[in-house]
């Protein structure tokens, strides 16, 4: 039987299905998991594959509760796992890259014209958010990796400053400044789109 939401913290939450409670792992789980498919979402591009590799996180999570290190917060630990899992499947979709308009009529596809998939938002996302809200996830989805895996972590993610240092292994000070001039980036690409 479910038990009610409670508010045990993250870490004695972590404790009691530690100690043979394993259904309070669900309320983790209720607790983090629209952000978590928030985050991932943000950083794979695609929503269905957001909410299977969140489940595949939780899995993970689960399966290694045991190795859990209470001196740091659970959400911490949770986010390092779905980047690592999100850099696992970018790392698998590697495009091959090949000229466009290829005429060439010895080519096995008959010298046809190359169609190359629209990797912008889908039309789904454009008509679920405002006309800023796509514009704005484009200049995000446009800046490079670290710069954009920062920006998701603290707003998406709604990760602190500390959290996303010890989750990406830097320096409190390093992840300070790259957020602000990943931010810059954003202001001056959303600026020119004005």
């Amino acid at each position: 039987m479910p038990h009610e939401p409670s508010a045990m913290t993250d870490e004695e939450l972590v404790r009691s299905v530690l100690a043979g409670d394993r259904e309070r792992f669900e309320e983790l789980v209720e607790r983090y998991q629209a952000r978590l498919i928030n985050y991932l979402h943000r950083l794979v591009r695609d929503v269905d594959e957001a909410h299977d590799l969140a489940q595949e996180v939780f899995v993970r999570v689960y399966q290694a509760l045991d190795r859990f290190d209470p001196q740091y917060r659970f959400s911490t630990w949770l986010f390092r796992v779905a980047q690592n899992a999100a850099i696992d499947v970018i790392r698998k979709r590697r495009f091959r890259l090949v000229p466009l308009g290829r005429t060439d009529p010895d080519a096995p596809d008959g010298g046809r014209e190359l169609e190359v998939p629209d990797l912008g938002p889908s039309a789904q996302d454009r008509l679920e958010g405002s006309e800023r809200d796509v514009r704005v996830r484009a200049a995000i989805d446009g800046l490079p990796w670290e710069y954009r895996e920062l920006i998701v972590m603290r707003h998406y993610g709604e990760l602190a400053y500390d959290e996303i240092a010890r989750t990406k292994g830097m320096p409190l000070g390093t992840v300070k400044n790259k957020l602000f001039r990943a931010r810059q980036l954003l202001k001056a690409a959303l600026a020119s789109e004005a």
